[in-house]
């Protein structure tokens, strides 16, 4: 590997700076990929809810990034975080059913 300087610092910690960056950009545009992919297939299923599942894709990918290897593991945590709010958003329909001949007899 040939250095050479220019404006007073080295060409290869150049490129092995716009290398890091480079590397940096890919992984947050799969995290993004990743978030669009999962959030496109829950979405639909929570009608008014669907704030809850940005919360949930955020929580996802803050405890993705906490692990070190977050492209390994933000697939995984958002779909099981998407899921369990799924599940929550069908429990409170299923209550809201339940509930609405009680409020309208009151």
């Amino acid at each position: 590997m040939m250095n050479k300087i220019e404006n007073g610092k080295l060409v290869s910690e150049m490129n092995f700076g716009v290398r890091c960056v480079a590397s940096c950009r890919r992984l947050l545009a799969q995290i993004e990929d990743v978030r669009d992919q999962v959030a496109g297939e829950f979405r639909d299923r929570l009608e008014e809810h669907k704030h809850v599942l940005d919360l949930a894709l955020n929580e996802a990918e803050a405890l993705a990034w906490e692990s070190g290897f977050p492209q390994l593991f933000f697939p995984v945590l958002a779909t099981e975080k998407a899921s369990a709010v799924t599940g929550w958003h069908v429990r409170q329909q299923s209550l809201r059913q339940r509930t609405a001949p009680l409020l309208a007899a009151a």
